[in-house]
């Protein structure tokens, strides 16, 4: 209950916003809540009020927070093996970057999601629909094979970066052991300097593009003459909310790759150019060959996108809606939209479902703030009304709702095994549980 983070001040009291979601967000993620204070006199006591209303909602409602089995369809691959002899002493930039990009754009997209140790992809990837490698470029032999198995049976792919490029202990390969299914080689051989001069990339921002193709000028450059070729709607669903753009920002570089003949690439590199003075701020090398996203599709129908360009890294830090909308895209497709959760309506809304028998609970936890990613919260602002659809498991009708936090009134309609409700207005949370 003291104010951690930058700077710490261990016998203040963290603002209670900040305390009590903290608090909410673990409870929705599955823990069981515990608190301490620092020191056994405080003169600042604000800090005492902070506990009590959570604990007091917590303990009415334990039957629904515990003994639950969570229900995502999106796994996040991680191992620390990753960490420790690909990232080394830059796993901040090369490790942690990546898998933050990649979970914020979940949550900000309201897609539950689970991680999975890579050493277990066997085990636990069943009940997924996607796998994401967010830079996960340590991988050992057995953890490359459980990952195609993985695609072979018809699950689909998100793999970032350098992943699969380097082995376990972070040796580097002489292609991606998922090329293959990336549909994407190493163009030219490593050399001394190589990894000095990526790690150097991955730090900087440069002023750099992806080209989308195809392109749509005639759509969005000036009068029509009536001699520009039609118009067609050929771009890929990834690209779904860029109709009225051939260039995102990208800020990386990246280097040739080799990519198969059956592989699609929807985005190319524009090498960096000036940026200031303004007159220079023109294209030197408006389009080149080097892709930035590729999509790829194996025989058992699972689909496969490879991201070279490191927007999950970028968005990470960045936070440009462009690239975790982009992001998102790709997970839904390569998932096959079989996403057992949707919520339209305004804010930041991380999203945790789960399964008891008999009944599906949904707790939704509000982390909209005029100061979001930058702690501390300094109020609540509520949002709503949200419309949340959810796939129903067999054993549940999905016709009788509760929510467990405002006691609001709401109704459920089911409709080809989905549910349907209104929630009218979500503070800081608000758990649904249906029958």
């Amino acid at each position: 209950m003291y104010q951690a983070g930058k700077p710490t001040f261990r016998v203040a009291s963290k603002p209670e916003p900040e305390a009590r979601m903290w608090m909410l967000d673990g409870i929705a993620g599955g823990l069981q809540p515990w608190w301490h204070h620092v020191g056994a006199y405080h003169e600042d006591r604000r800090m005492y009020r902070t506990a009590e209303p959570i604990y007091r909602w917590h303990k009415d409602h334990e039957e629904f927070l515990v003994n639950r089995q969570p229900i995502a369809s999106v796994g996040v691959v991680w191992s620390q093996q990753n960490t420790d002899f690909f990232g080394r002493d830059d796993a901040d930039l090369l490790v942690e970057l990546p898998w933050s990009g990649v979970t914020q754009a979940l949550i900000r997209a309201r897609i539950p999601y689970l991680p999975v140790h890579a050493d277990h992809i066997e085990r636990d990837a069943g009940q997924f629909s996607l796998l994401v490698l967010p830079n996960l470029g340590a991988m050992s032999d057995g953890q490359v094979a459980g990952v195609r198995r993985f695609v072979e049976r018809g699950g689909g792919l998100l793999a970032t970066g350098d992943s699969s490029l380097f082995n376990e202990w972070g040796e580097p390969r002489p292609d991606f052991a998922l090329a293959d299914l990336f549909g994407a080689h190493v163009a030219k051989e490593r050399r001394p300097g190589d990894e000095a001069r990526r790690k150097k990339s991955a730090n900087n921002t440069a002023h750099t593009y992806l080209r989308l193709s195809p392109e749509r000028r005639a759509r969005v450059n000036g009068p029509q003459t009536g001699t520009e070729p039609p118009v067609t709607d050929e771009r890929h669903e990834v690209l779904r909310g860029f109709e009225e753009t051939d260039i995102l920002p990208f800020g990386g570089s990246l280097e040739p790759l080799r990519v198969d003949a059956n592989a699609r690439v929807l985005a190319t590199f524009v090498p960096p150019f000036p940026i200031y003075p303004p007159e220079t701020a023109w294209m030197r090398e408006p389009k080149t060959d080097v892709p930035g996203v590729i999509l790829n599709s194996t025989g058992r129908g699972g689909r496969v996108a490879f991201l070279p360009a490191d927007l999950d890294r970028r968005f990470g830090r960045d936070n440009l809606p462009d690239h975790g909308n982009l992001l998102a895209n790709l997970v839904r497709w390569a998932a096959k939209d079989e996403i057992p959760l949707t919520i339209e309506g305004a804010g930041l809304i991380d999203c945790h479902l789960y399964r008891q028998s008999g009944r599906v609970i949904l707790h939704l936890v509000n982390l909209t703030s005029a100061g979001t990613w930058r702690q501390p919260v300094h109020e609540l602002i509520a949002v709503g009304p949200l419309q949340v659809r959810i796939k129903l498991p067999p054993d549940v009708r999905g016709k009788s709702l509760r929510l467990l936090v405002s006691g609001q009134k709401a109704a459920s309609s089911v409709t080809h095994g989905w549910s349907r409700a209104e929630i009218k207005s979500v503070l800081d949370h608000e758990v649904l549980v249906l029958t």
